[in-house]
């Protein structure tokens, strides 16, 4: 199991980031999901302030681990009124019940020693989602569903308590990694120039629709398309293939388009 951020588990991370695919029945359930943590970003942001972490992160954890409920701990979803039950127990250690939420959301974060980390980037990101949930999966040969739930990456196989792992149970809860590709859809949070959906969306602005004329930064595009599942044949001619596939991620078709 991975204890420490490697080249090799960031280029994984990015991998799997680039080709993962959102299952279509889903996307309304998370746009809702999306909604209540854009809801609570100016909190979120006051986190940041104080940790250093972003605010989607918190804000895609705490969805994950509380609901989006300002009234329970980060750190597991445990109330408020006291001290954490669940694992971890007996946080925050200091100060005396109830707790605000922003006071037991910068615990949970300095916690898991987050206001610590920099590498803020996409595949350090996905590392963090990971590193709070846990790395049980990976032995097991499964693309932990806390981060790949709801996408192409993710079938069955669950913890369904505290060291209790059923292969065949199936998450319901959408996954880090699936709510943040969304979020990137959606242009709500850009992650660098990692980003391969800001990269795809920035360069098909710049691509005319010529089926029969080659052009360079076509083929960047189909290449970039190609990244993110979506198999076109790379001859820098943006066709009605490339101008679908765009439009399947930026919801608009290639300049000079028919259907635009």
């Amino acid at each position: 199991m991975p204890t420490t951020y490697t080249p090799q588990l960031a280029a994984e991370y990015q991998q799997l980031f680039d080709s993962c695919r959102i299952k279509e029945t889903k996307y309304p359930e998370i746009d809702r999901i999306l909604a209540k943590i854009v809801a609570g970003r100016a909190r979120y942001e006051t986190i940041a302030s104080t940790t250093k972490v972003p605010w989607y992160f918190t804000g895609i954890v705490h969805s994950l681990e509380c609901n989006g409920k300002f009234t329970t701990h980060l750190h597991n979803g445990d109330p408020l009124t006291a001290r954490t039950v669940k694992v971890p127990a007996g946080f925050p250690k200091t100060g005396t019940p109830p707790f605000t939420w922003e006071t037991s959301a910068i615990d949970a974060l300095k916690l898991q020693k987050l206001d610590q980390w920099t590498d803020w980037s996409l595949p350090g990101t996905l590392f963090q989602f990971e590193r709070y949930n846990g790395f049980g999966y990976r032995p097991r040969g499964i693309n932990s569903p806390y981060l790949w739930s709801f996408s192409n990456h993710y079938t069955k196989g669950k913890f369904t308590a505290d060291s209790i792992f059923d292969p065949n149970a199936i998450s319901k809860q959408c996954g880090a990694a699936v709510l943040l590709r969304r979020m990137s859809e959606r242009q709500l949070a850009v992650i660098g120039e990692l980003d391969t959906i800001t990269q795809i969306k920035t360069l098909g602005a710049q691509v005319a629709f010529a089926p029969n004329t080659y052009n360079g930064k076509a083929e960047q595009l189909q290449k970039l398309l190609n990244r993110v599942g979506l198999p076109l044949r790379v001859d820098g001619k943006a066709g009605r293939n490339t101008s679908d596939a765009y439009y399947s991620i930026a919801k608009k078709y290639l300049r000079g388009d028919t259907k635009r």
